[in-house]
């Protein structure tokens, strides 16, 4: 039996702690004690109820509890992350700790549980995502090559460098141009610098003839290469798709060969037909002249027909085939771009785009916070309707509404005002995302504007969850996250984020908040009149 510790010191280590701390009995094989959180935890509805549990091994179904055990007595400490099976309701994610101890010559086992957060779970997501993109990448087939604005090379697979000749990540940091020939290196600068004016998806090279590569021994070899492009933080990425079609080429030209042969054999068999008809019209010619030699050269007639019968025969047994062979090889390697293997290429490229989208969606708000405490950010005012913002605004978080949710505007603002469009744009998106993520099915949300004496005045009302008197206070801190929202997706930046953009515009906010009510933000901006210019 455990010594009892002091009531004081057992009601904070163990009573009061909000993780599962138990006493694991190894020799029984089940737990002799477990706190409140824990009961409450597992889905258990009360202790006695847990201590009886049927199925020792039912929290832990997706490691090997007995293996755990001994790490644990060996090490005296053993830490891991596994999947946890409550009682009732969904498993989750949480970080196990063991640590082994004796009482009374007995063998024990302090094991802590501390659930997930989201936040890890996504992180987790995260970087499986990032691992599955990486492993496409560098197995694939072709090269793949990614560049900057400045054409310098940020990333390359292996079959990249493995074409071109390279020791692996050797590519990095290099100019694209080391792969050009030399003898078009100052006309691809050129083209590079137009595509970055004008970024599209499409093949490089068309209408231009051949397009060759050079490897790092300076031999060059024939490829084709597509482009696709894409931006991280304001920051343009061209993608090359490089294919070695070395192979093809020499098909081509071997088919080339072929062809010019056979149209040599055609020459000489038409040459030898009008040669053998002109001795047969010379003999014709003869034998009307010579009635005397009729039947000798009747017969010389026939024979010569009937030579010219097996010719003519056999000239189109012999040549057919192998033309009828060379024109339909021809025409399946004219067709070879449309294959199922072209398809293949398109499918893979069609899934390296959407992450990223992914990535860039997910890290958009940290990569924000970087650029407005950098002081990257700056408020560069400009004429705009700001009826015409709002519905652009509202347009694009139209997919974020739920089943009868609505957006109402009242705007009294009908001359133009000079702001910073990009910085209002997000302000007001990051509002309308949370009135509508924190609003149930049904609800309305209205946005209301007023312009009078160079002050413009803009509030988005929602009748969504509310916010306790206690958050408010703490709400424009980063990552901070009402207490009774955290059980919905976010970072906690969003507010951050709008106060910062309110500050580079001169402005402020203020919000209003009842619980199950809903949430009034009101922001005021000064901004330039020019009507009168």
């Amino acid at each position: 039996m455990l010594p009892p510790p002091t009531p004081t010191l057992t009601d904070i280590l163990f009573n009061q702690t909000k993780e599962f701390v138990g006493v694991y009995d190894v020799a029984l094989g089940w737990f002799a004690q477990v706190n409140p959180a824990g009961v409450h935890l597992l889905g258990y509805p009360s202790e006695q109820a847990l201590l009886a549990a049927s199925d020792p091994s039912q929290p832990l179904t997706a490691v090997d509890w007995q293996h755990l055990q001994k790490l644990a007595q060996q090490q005296g400490h053993h830490e891991t992350e596994a999947e946890i099976k409550r009682l009732q309701g969904a498993p989750f994610w949480a970080r196990i700790e063991l640590t082994a101890f004796t009482s009374e010559q007995k063998p024990y086992l302090l094991v802590r549980l501390t659930e997930q957060s989201r936040l890890h779970q996504a992180e987790r997501e995260l970087a499986q995502s990032v691992r599955r993109f990486e492993a496409v990448v560098a197995n694939a087939t072709i090269g793949i090559i990614m560049c900057n604005r400045a054409g310098e090379i940020v990333s390359a697979n292996r079959t990249s460098h493995q074409l071109f000749g390279y020791a692996e990540d050797e590519l990095l940091g290099q100019p694209i141009e080391v792969l050009v020939p030399r003898a078009v290196g100052q006309r691809h600068e050129q083209l590079r610098q137009s595509f970055n004016a004008q970024p599209s998806v499409r093949a490089m090279g068309a209408h231009r003839g051949d397009l060759l590569a050079r490897r790092k021994d300076g031999s060059e070899f024939p490829t084709e290469i597509s482009l696709s492009y894409f931006y991280l933080d304001e920051e343009l990425y061209v993608v090359s798709y490089i294919v070695d079609i070395t192979f093809k080429k020499n098909a081509e030209r071997e088919l080339i060969a072929q062809r010019q042969y056979v149209e040599r054999l055609n020459a000489e068999l038409e040459q030898k037909v009008a040669d053998r008809t002109h001795a047969l019209l010379n003999t014709l010619e003869q034998l009307e002249q010579r009635t005397d030699e009729l039947t000798r050269a009747l017969a010389a007639e026939q024979e010569l027909g009937e030579l010219k019968s097996r010719f003519v025969s056999m000239a189109s047994h012999e040549f057919r085939t192998p033309l009828t062979a060379v024109l339909t090889s021809a025409t399946l390697i004219e067709k070879y771009p449309h294959t199922d293997q072209q398809d293949k290429r398109q499918k893979h490229l069609q899934r390296i785009r959407g992450s990223v989208r992914h990535l860039n969606d997910i890290l958009e708000e940290f990569l924000s916070v970087g650029r407005i405490e950098e002081g990257k950010i700056e408020a560069k005012p400009v004429r705009l309707l700001l009826d015409a913002l709002l519905t652009e605004t509202i347009q694009d978080v139209q997919g974020l509404l739920k089943a009868g949710q609505t957006v109402q505007t009242e705007l009294h603002c009908a001359q133009p005002i000079w702001l910073d469009t990009s910085l209002l744009r997000k302000i007001l998106v990051n509002l309308l995302s949370n009135a509508i993520k924190y609003s149930g099915e049904n609800s309305v949300v209205t946005v209301r504007a007023t312009c009078a004496r160079d002050l413009l005045t803009l509030t988005v009302q929602d009748q969504g969850v509310g916010i306790s008197p206690e958050d408010q206070e703490h709400l424009f801190e980063r990552f901070f996250r009402a207490r009774n929202v955290t059980n919905l997706p976010g970072t906690g930046l969003g507010l951050y984020i709008v106060a910062s953009y309110l500050q580079l515009l001169g402005g402020t906010i203020a919000l209003h908040s009842e619980l199950h009510v809903g949430t009034t933000v009101t922001l005021t901006i000064p901004y330039e009149d020019h009507s009168a210019d």
